[in-house]
């Protein structure tokens, strides 16, 4: 089976599940295993040794490993970071507190802001001040650094970040500061903003700078233990991190900047879903990535997810922006909120059911489990209305106990509103349908989207089960469950080009542009982005893409514009005026005649060609034949328990079609065809809901 074949190995931590892909040529195999969060390694490791068990393969056979995960995220949220200090400009200790001075509800006077990562007692000040041209106006005073080691050992600091003023266009002062921290403390975890975050905009990026050094010994610590790990087990390939961008890059860069992995599992999710969506010929989709932990959507228009350079972890409002920590990193545009099989229903004050954003986790887990969790979780309500079958679940690897979910049920949601423990089931499996709902809705509007002409892509361990019902909600009226859904984040990674983008600020005005120098600057940008990506690349070809972030002068953010991948001459200028101009009047209905514009931030991204799916081609249809069993499920609406068909997705061949209600099993994952949609196996294998007709 491995004579001459590629093999690629793709793992996703996420916090419920450990997801393990397996390529050996074109034959995929794939597990699924509750995450071990004290030492997520041990999970992975296991994973693999099963799957390569499965493929007769051993570690040294594999050619490449790609990991993602949301253990920096996760760290994050939970505060379970390293103690963190920050050494600012002096007069510039309160930057995180202080912010953009914006509040994310003018009219709520007792907002709550997330806690910065660095209290304010481990913020420190050296004398040193660098202008917004990169001019020296006050040398660093280098004694003021010396005494600062031994502060900064009486308080057991493990992780420094050093964010000076105006760093990003001279970083001379940071680097020297943290030579000598490196000298008098040896060992310390040391960030310098000009290196992970080289912006404009003080705020975002001493808020990056902390979050990366807030996370770097424990992302260290976990790469390096899982290298040594995988190096006893004799494995000789490459590894792989995927990024919040949704490329691939090193294991040294991602253990020198891990604030680059907070989104990396949702990123593969992204990536996997606009590989459907090409293999289908689908050019408007809504991605709808449900795990254990949380839910993730994302717009994908002509094969491409739309990008950010702004992330917020940790936000105190779901949907307002500015609630959360900014993070300035390239990132794959999304929302995300706490809604997965794991999350926790209960009753509020007010009674009202309310699921998340609290989770069980793997540990103790929904109480299906019978590990020991006592209240009720999306995947128990699931269990009670007999949508997962209890035997089957994880492909028989694990046995699901539905009186523990009922009792759950009852005791959380049933008894305080009266009702039985299937009508609390089905009371929180409707919210949680509503929560996704509601953040598809808010995210189609915010990019100027009509949600309901989009087709939605559900994919993740509890997507399936959901995605009908929340599309019921939304309006959309097609529905597509890829083959090896329940794990697609992980199938995403495998598609991940190798890519890392550098974005550095030097402003620059159109009517005042040295092209010479903003050249030598893109090329300084793609030398060193090349160096990150060519060794991965292992002499593929490597492409760049350069932009440049505009406004009107005076105006508070940019828009990205595309530049020719060469040196600039005084002839583009006019180009860039008409292409900026073009792409401010589709976002603004208008743009500003004769006005003034500036270049705030350039970037340079290198990557490697993705891997483009072929197109499939249309199936005739056919009825799918006798269902392999039934299963009893309570029908909320009408309050009664029905029974439904029961089919095996493995059993059902390209063209077959059935009518909803049914359940359609797999090992990963289950999904849940509701009344209002017919499905049909297309050419590719996947599950298409269509709306029936009125």
């Amino acid at each position: 089976m491995l004579e001459g074949a590629e093999v690629r190995l793709a793992v996703d931590i996420g916090g419920t599940f450990t997801d393990i892909v397996l390529d050996v040529g074109e034959v995929r195999k794939t597990r699924k295993l509750l995450t071990t969060p004290t030492r997520p390694e041990e999970a992975v490791l296991d994973g693999m040794r099963l799957i390569l068990g499965d493929a007769r393969a051993h570690f040294s056979d594999i050619d490449v490993f790609i990991h993602g995960t949301t253990l920096a995220t996760n760290a994050i949220i939970e505060r379970r970071g390293a103690k963190t200090a920050l050494i600012a400009t002096d007069g510039f200790r309160d930057v995180l507190d202080i912010g953009t001075e914006s509040r994310y509800d003018q009219y709520d006077l007792s907002i709550d802001k997330p806690k910065p990562l660095a209290p304010r007692n481990l913020r420190f000040t050296v004398p040193e001040r660098i202008d917004a041209h990169g001019a020296v106006r006050l040398p660093l005073d280098e004694a003021a650094v010396r005494a600062l080691a031994p502060k900064l050992r009486a308080l057991n600091i493990e992780s420094v970040a050093i964010a000076f003023l105006h760093s990003y266009a001279n970083p001379e002062h940071e680097r020297r500061t943290a030579a000598i921290l490196a000298e008098e403390m040896p060992g310390i975890s040391l960030t310098v903003s000009s290196a992970v975050c080289p912006e404009i905009r003080e705020y975002e990026r001493t808020s990056t700078a902390v979050a990366n050094a807030y996370v770097q010994p424990l992302i260290d610590g976990y790469l390096a233990r899982m290298s040594d790990a995988l190096q006893i087990e004799q494995y000789r390939g490459a590894i792989y991190l995927v990024t919040s961008g949704g490329g691939v890059t090193s294991l040294e860069t991602a253990r020198r900047f891990p604030v680059r992995l907070v989104e990396s599992g949702p990123a593969g999710g992204a990536i996997f879903a606009a590989q459907i969506a090409a293999r289908l010929g689908e050019r408007k989709v809504l991605s709808f990535d449900m795990g254990g932990t949380t839910a993730k959507i994302c717009l994908i228009e002509k094969y491409q997810p739309e990008t950010s350079r702004v992330f917020e972890v940790d936000r105190a409002a779901r949907f307002l922006k500015g609630s959360g920590l900014p993070v300035r990193i390239p990132v794959i545009e999304m929302v995300e909120i706490g809604a997965g099989g794991g999350s926790i229903a209960h009753v509020d004050a007010m009674k009202r059911v309310t699921v998340g954003p609290e989770s069980a986790s793997s540990e103790p887990g929904p109480a299906c489990y019978g590990r020991g969790g006592q209240r009720p979780a999306v995947t128990d309500a699931d269990v009670a209305l007999g949508m997962i079958d209890p035997d089957d679940f994880a492909g028989g690897t694990m046995k699901l106990d539905p009186e523990l979910s009922k009792r759950a049920l009852l005791s959380s949601v049933g008894e305080p509103l009266g009702l039985s423990a299937e009508t609390a089931a089905y009371a929180v499996h409707e919210v949680v349908c509503e929560n996704m709902a509601s953040a598809a809705r808010v995210h189609a509007v915010e990019r100027g989207a009509v949600v309901g002409e989009h087709t939605l892509i559900a994919f993740g361990g509890a997507a399936p089960l959901h995605a009908a019902r929340v599309a019921e909600k939304i309006g959309v009226s097609r529905v597509i469950v890829p083959s090896n859904a329940g794990v697609g984040s992980a199938v995403g990674f495998l598609a991940a080009p190798i890519a890392y983008e550098l974005v550095r600020s030097r402003h620059v005005r159109l009517d005042d542009f040295d092209t010479d120098a903003v050249s030598d600057l893109l090329r300084e940008m793609a030398t060193e982005a090349r160096v990150l990506v060519e060794p991965g690349a292992a002499g593929a070809p490597v492409r760049e893409r350069r932009a440049a972030f505009m406004r009107y002068v005076g105006q508070g953010h940019e828009i990205a514009i595309e530049l020719p991948n060469r040196r600039l001459t005084p002839a583009d200028l006019a180009g860039l005026r008409e292409t900026f101009e073009a792409d401010y009047a589709a976002m603004f209905e208008r743009s500003i005649p004769g006005a003034a514009i500036e270049v705030l931030s350039w970037s340079v991204l290198a990557t490697t060609e993705a891997r483009n799916p072929a197109r499939v081609a249309d199936v005739a249809r056919m009825p799918a034949g006798n269902a392999s069993g039934s299963r009893k499920f309570f029908d909320g609406r009408a309050g009664e328990v029905i029974e439904i068909p029961l089919y095996r997705r493995e059993d059902m061949a390209p063209g077959a079609t059935i009518a909803g209600p049914a359940v359609i099993a797999e090992d990963e994952t289950s999904t849940f065809v509701s009344t209002s949609f017919d499905a049909h196996i297309d050419g590719a294998g996947s599950i298409v809901m269509e709306r029936k007709a009125a």
